[in-house]
């Protein structure tokens, strides 16, 4: 069985794409030591890859890191996000629309109870308007998808970039750019 925060961000993905159905994905493994998983991302043998590290590729967009590590730079980077194929930008939009929506629904205390006060996005079409409310139906918020994972002793500060991002603007990077990013507060 496949578990991790990735996996919980892929089911949460499969959730949004097809009405809820959370199970409606599958899982392959690649090692970090070769490209393996970027050529089978070229060649459609997946749709997405979890766990990417957000660096400059040609050929790929990355969303918004669902996960932050402590600080120690792991190849370059230590946050953790969707790759995607730069060829498909609704697609590409689409992916790191549902891991902002669980930082959202945090941000406006929407659980899984509360999940229609989510707004109905008809950006990518009718069928999947409802696509973030099914996202969020299926995980909760970012919150409890963190704590599923880590455990709920790890909150605010101890949670270094991993907690919300209270007081201050919010900076976003621009889907597709890398670590860019956009103070949307102005």
């Amino acid at each position: 069985t496949e578990v991790g925060m990735g996996v919980d961000f892929c089911r949460t993905l499969a959730a949004a794409l097809f009405g809820g159905g959370y199970n409606d994905v599958s899982f392959l493994t690649f090692r970090e030591t070769d490209d393996n998983s970027y050529i089978a991302l070229v060649n459609y043998t997946v749709d997405v890859l979890v766990g990417a590290r957000p660096e400059h590729r040609y050929g790929f967009d990355f969303s918004t890191p669902y996960y932050w590590g402590d600080g120690t730079a792991i190849n370059g980077t230590n946050s953790f996000s969707f790759a995607t194929r730069e060829n498909d930008r609704m697609f590409s939009s689409f992916v790191n629309c549902v891991v902002v929506a669980t930082i959202y629904a945090l941000e406006n205390g929407i659980d899984q109870e509360r999940m229609m006060e989510l707004p109905l996005v008809p950006l990518f079409g009718g069928e999947l308007s409802f696509a973030l409310r099914d996202a969020v139906a299926y995980s909760g918020n970012y919150d409890h998808i963190y704590t599923k994972n880590f455990g709920s002793g790890l909150f605010g500060s101890t949670r270094g970039r991993n907690s919300l991002n209270e007081g201050g603007p919010l900076l976003h990077p621009l889907p597709g750019t890398g670590n860019e990013l956009m103070d949307i507060s102005a």
